[in-house]
């Protein structure tokens, strides 16, 4: 990062207060009645209601629009084991983005543990008084043990937004991609590079829209994930293949579609060049991708491309999943979020490509015209039809598949 951004960043979270982030109250406070109403002796009257119905607060308190942004610290960006305390500011950005783009109220919590147990406890014992659980930047493997015992103890939704986040916005862009090239789902020879909480995640959603286990190769820093190869964990080996390709390279040749959640400059022109016709590569490391876009698209006129930045076309960015995903989820007072609802969020993302852009969105982008093809074929961030879109799908999918306490409108 050039040096004077780096002092502008440090500046717009030290001024004019530090912190992203304040409390905001929604009762008045001015008179001996309002005060008597918001604490004793008036509150003693919703304590009572919810003692009696615990659902009930999702009436009388802040529950129905509450979120817990968690974290311990030990997969922070693309820094690493930082430690709870230095992931804050990530976590007071991610409250940011709940509110701004969904109008969810969210409190950052750093659980200061690398012990599993410890951690899952924790977020135990104080999720009751939020609608959701987001987890971020938890490692692999503990974040798959983390997010599957705290499911299996809470009755509302826990996301690990690494995981399932990404997935959603990654499955969302090649289901049109692979419209683009002009290939099915069914079909498609997968190649993954990188086999962590991206990657798995995103590999396990694409076989519920259809992909071929069969035909997905997981690679890892050891090379392709195979059947009779011991080093993969647990989550890993769900995807081990029967194939006698080792490498990279290897797992490249004919392949319809590259998905790189790992680093930078990994996937070579010559693997580029080995892939089938109208390749898909979604090179999303940052800052720096797999393979820079110029790079690719010097050696293949015919690729179609996504990154993780925003200064290429087809961002896969997690803004256009998660505050969504969490606003239609408490808007029916899910008790989980499960693969039909996320399946729900991919149709509707990829749905709203093929629609006209608003001048807005132009606008924010500086763009005289924009329209579905291979340099957009997923939504904007400032879209804003977002908001409308895909909450309404997901509360849809959650009354159908019996997560929601509530139907959607009510």
């Amino acid at each position: 990062m050039p040096t004077d951004l780096k002092q502008a960043a440090l500046d717009y979270h030290a001024n004019p207060k530090p912190g992203k982030i304040a409390i905001e109250i929604t009762k008045p406070t001015a008179t001996q009645r309002d005060l008597s109403l918001a604490y004793t002796p008036g509150v003693a009257e919703p304590v009572r209601a919810i003692q009696l119905d615990r659902e009930l607060a999702y009436r009388y308190t802040a529950k129905g629009n509450l979120v817990a942004v968690i974290t311990n610290g030990t997969a922070v960006l693309g820094l690493g084991d930082t430690g709870a305390l230095a992931g804050k500011p990530v976590m007071e950005g991610k409250v940011v983005l709940f509110k701004a783009f969904a109008g969810i109220d969210a409190f950052d919590i750093e659980v200061d543990t690398h012990d599993p147990d410890i951690f899952i406890d924790t977020v135990a014992r104080i999720a009751s008084g939020f609608g959701g659980i987001n987890l971020e930047d938890i490692a692999a493997p503990h974040c798959f043990r983390i997010e599957r015992e705290l499911r299996e103890r809470l009755d509302i939704p826990v996301f690990h937004d690494d995981q399932h986040g990404t997935a959603v916005i990654i499955s969302a862009g090649l289901i049109n991609a692979l419209r683009i090239a002009g290939k099915r789902i069914e079909d498609a020879r997968i190649v993954c590079l990188g086999a962590g909480a991206a990657g798995l995640a995103s590999m396990h959603l694409l076989t519920t829209l259809g992909a071929r286990r069969e035909h997905i190769l997981m690679v890892d820093r050891q090379g392709v994930i195979r059947a009779d190869d011991q080093h993969a964990n647990e989550y890993q080996r769900i995807f081990a293949a029967h194939t006698d390709r080792h490498t990279l390279a290897e797992a490249c040749v004919g392949a319809d579609v590259f998905v790189g959640v790992s680093g930078p400059n990994l996937l070579t022109a010559e693997m580029l060049s080995s892939m089938a016709e109208n390749p898909i590569v979604f090179a999303l490391a940052n800052p720096d991708p797999e393979i820079d876009p110029s790079l690719a698209l010097a050696t293949r006129s015919d690729v179609i491309m996504a990154t993780g930045r925003t200064d290429y076309p087809n961002q896969i960015n997690n803004v256009l999943g998660f505050p969504y995903i969490f606003r239609g989820a408490l808007d029916v007072h899910a008790r989980s979020i499960n693969d039909a609802m996320l399946t729900a969020a991919v149709h509707a993302l990829a749905d709203l490509a093929h629609q006209p852009v608003p001048d807005s969105v132009l606008k924010a982008y500086g763009l005289d015209a924009l329209s579905f093809g291979r340099d957009y074929f997923i939504p904007k961030p400032f879209d804003p039809r977002l908001i409308d879109v895909v909450p309404a799908a997901i509360a849809r999918a959650a009354a159908d598949s019996g997560a929601a306490r509530t139907a959607p409108g009510a």
